[in-house]
């Protein structure tokens, strides 16, 4: 059982205890403009927050004053696969993100594991193609009868000298003999 005087103080801890949080709520909306005042005062805003125009956002490691155009080549050595790329060439100016898509299918009655070779020609532009992503970074494996699409994400170094604008990226398809050709490796391939 309570006392008037243990209620009384109850009372009072509970309007102590509301003014203070009362107070606080108040301390931390009056200390934004604070803060702002003292970033913008010591800079700090400049360094969150920098005035940047949509020119200054550009990427500046791309190279507009010129194009530059990939053809692309798909081969297979000895497999029954039906390999192509979809677009067979693409303009892209030095220094963009470039992205294309190659299409592969099995066209054996038996699952197969391919690795391909990338070339290129002239054969000293190798260096300036910088991939990012690729299928040939790992074995495909392919069911029968399967189909897939296969990327390519690559960059062209803006380094590349200006004496050459088309560049040839071939790929070679070949059989990786005694590749596991399981159902797990075959979706692991999926993702290359």
């Amino acid at each position: 059982m309570t006392t008037p005087n243990t209620e009384n103080a109850n009372r009072q801890m509970l309007k102590r205890l509301s003014v203070f949080a009362l107070v606080m709520f108040g301390f931390g909306f009056a200390m934004v403009p604070f803060y702002q005042k003292i970033c913008q005062v010591t800079g700090i805003t400049d360094l969150l927050q920098p005035n940047v125009s949509a020119r200054d956002a550009a990427n500046t490691q791309i190279d507009n004053s010129r194009w530059v155009t990939l053809e692309f080549d798909a081969n297979t050595h000895g497999m029954p696969w039906t390999f192509a790329p979809v677009q067979r060439s693409v303009r892209v100016r030095p220094g963009e993100m470039a992205h294309v898509v190659f299409e592969v299918q099995n066209n054996g009655a038996t699952p197969i594991v391919g690795q391909a070779i990338p070339s290129y020609g002239p054969k000293h532009v190798a260096e300036f193609v910088k991939k990012l992503e690729c299928f040939c970074f790992k074995q495909q494996a392919l069911a029968a009868g399967e189909k897939r699409e296969m990327p390519v994400q690559f960059v062209v170094d803006p380094a590349l000298p200006k004496s050459v604008d088309t560049l040839t990226l071939s790929y070679t398809f070949f059989e990786v003999k005694g590749a596991n050709t399981s159902p797990a490796s075959a979706s692991a391939g999926k993702a290359g």
